[in-house]
């Protein structure tokens, strides 16, 4: 039986949650034959090479930040991973000839879901998304299919965000869910967070972080101290990747 090599790419991969979840998952469920390796490539067009190296891999998760980029590398795209327009599986089959299909899809999306849904208030009924990546675009894939008004926070301008200097104190009192996309407070660089007021934030509020080292961001630390419910993308996570597996393990 041939062995099955999955990964991760994404740059750089100081903060990899795939590759020790899949080696416990594949422990823990006697599941052979099959490794996880982490590929930090320091830009998209090392792709083809990675995949011509490994001939091994059957597919990969992608981070931070290619979730958009790796798209044209792609042959086919799931219809919510199109609509998202962000990636974050890769399945890789091949054809007749020996020729590699890379089919893409979007498994944030579920995992976001699911874990909002557990949390989840109805007076948290609009949101303010901070950040505009890849990540933030599944994020507000679910929200409007949950119907639930939402804003899109940048640092530079752009046609359908607010910028965080545009940001005052009522947007944040008005939009009662808060969640960051960003790669701030991730470590290593713990002591930073997205610059709103949080003075605004009340026991009201469900701060939402998709970082989940540390368990605790800055951003989720001064949340809580203003009395609001928070949670980590750690159960995100969880969701996100058994659904990979799911993707990875169906035959064809």
């Amino acid at each position: 039986m041939n062995h099955k090599l999955f990964g991760l790419i994404g740059y750089p991969l100081k903060h990899s949650f795939s590759k020790a979840f899949f080696e416990q998952k594949f422990a823990a469920e006697g599941i052979e034959n099959v490794s996880y390796e982490n590929y930090p490539i320091e830009n998209i067009g090392l792709l083809p090479a990675l995949l011509q190296k490994e001939k091994n891999l059957c597919g990969l998760n992608v981070t931070i930040p290619y979730k958009e980029k790796i798209i044209p590398f792609l042959d086919k795209i799931s219809d919510s991973a199109k609509e998202v327009g962000a990636v974050n599986v890769v399945k890789i089959n091949r054809n007749e000839n020996e020729n590699l299909v890379l089919t893409g899809y979007n498994t944030d999306v579920i995992g976001f879901e699911m874990a909002l849904l557990n949390h989840k208030k109805a007076e948290h009924n609009s949101a303010l998304i901070l950040g505009t990546g890849g990540a933030a675009k599944a994020v507000s894939y679910v929200l409007k299919k949950l119907k639930i008004e939402h804003q899109f926070i940048s640092r530079n301008p752009k046609s359908n965000a607010l910028t965080y200097r545009m940001l005052d104190k009522k947007n944040i009192e008005n939009n009662l869910l808060i969640i960051n996309t960003t790669p701030l407070g991730m470590f290593p660089d713990t002591n930073t967070c997205p610059p709103i007021d949080y003075t605004a934030i009340s026991e009201r509020h469900f701060l939402f972080d998709l970082v989940y080292n540390p368990a605790e961001t800055l951003f989720l630390k001064k949340g809580k101290e203003c009395g609001a419910v928070v949670q980590n993308g750690y159960e995100m996570l969880c969701y996100q990747a058994e659904e990979t597996w799911k993707i990875f393990s169906a035959k064809g």
